[in-house]
């Protein structure tokens, strides 16, 4: 750590010498908690090596998306799952890192560079509380596939997308060789999942795996050993042109993100949407937490 914040430093000069001609840089962020910190993050790191910066959060995601194709944002953060399926309709199924190159390849068709992806994955998932696991013994999707089969009566808690889709619900049952009856599945709004989880009022829940909820409500993730849910790896993305113009920002970037995993992600959502902290503040202590301001 102490190597990779000397190597900050450096870039800190570097940065702030090489981006006083350049022009600003456009921050995007979508409508969503761990979106507006990261947008707050970036914006307020950016600053800091010398760069100027306009943010531009709480966008919807495909808007945001067809603006930084448009050249009006420069940099946001994206979930690799995310454009492999929904920007360039890539269905089938690939490994994480297999999906992060394909991406980084049919993207930088379009003038988008994917700089190095941070270990945070905010994929689907299935959680249960903590406690039901130490129980149970069940603390992956087989162990859970099992329990089923054994005749295990649990009740599921998801929303009604995630029931309907096509890589949702009914082929998660065929890919672990299980069947839930349908009175045993509750279809509800994502954020009363989590309630119905934490309340009992379910035994296993459909979770989003950076969510600040997991940590805070106690909630195991049960770990996908099959790799059925695709990745979605949160990466910095930036347009061609800004790199060329700021050619030290991709190895800036990089740094920040090798800092982003799940529990880093999920202990900062949960300050925002459980303790009730302000955005730019939770992003402002990460930051001076690992010294990047």
């Amino acid at each position: 750590m102490k190597h990779l914040m000397t190597t900050l430093a450096g870039l800190a000069l570097a940065g702030t010498f090489a981006t006083a001609q350049a022009e600003e840089i456009v921050v995007g962020g979508k409508n969503f908690t761990e979106q507006q910190l990261l947008a707050s993050m970036t914006t307020q790191y950016l600053q800091s090596l010398g760069y100027e910066v306009d943010s531009r959060a709480g966008m919807g995601s495909a808007v945001l998306r067809q603006a930084q194709e448009n050249g009006q944002i420069d940099l946001y953060w994206e979930y690799t799952g995310t454009s492999l399926i929904n920007y360039n309709d890539v269905t089938e199924s690939l490994s994480p890192e297999e999906t992060y190159q394909r991406v980084k390849e049919l993207d930088g068709e379009k003038g988008l560079v994917w700089l190095e992806p941070s270990q945070a994955n905010n994929t689907y998932a299935l959680a249960m509380r903590e406690e039901s696991v130490e129980e149970t013994g069940i603390d992956d999707l087989s162990k859970l596939a099992e329990a089923i089969d054994d005749g295990q009566d649990l009740t599921f808690a998801m929303n009604a997308e995630f029931y309907a889709r096509e890589d949702g619900w009914r082929p998660l049952q065929q890919a672990y060789d299980f069947r839930v009856d349908r009175g045993n599945v509750k279809r509800m709004d994502s954020g009363l999942v989590y309630q119905a989880l934490r309340d009992g009022e379910v035994d296993v829940g459909l979770v989003f795996a950076t969510d600040g909820r997991i940590p805070a409500f106690d909630f195991h993730v049960l770990e996908d050993d099959q790799n059925f849910f695709p990745a979605y790896s949160l990466t910095p993305v930036v347009r061609e042109e800004t790199l060329d113009a700021n050619p030290e920002l991709a190895e800036q970037m990089n740094a920040l993100s090798a800092l982003l995993d799940d529990e880093v992600m999920a202990e900062l959502n949960a300050r925002v949407d459980v303790e009730r902290e302000t955005i730019e503040d939770v992003a402002k202590d990460f930051l001076e937490a690992n010294e990047l301001l």
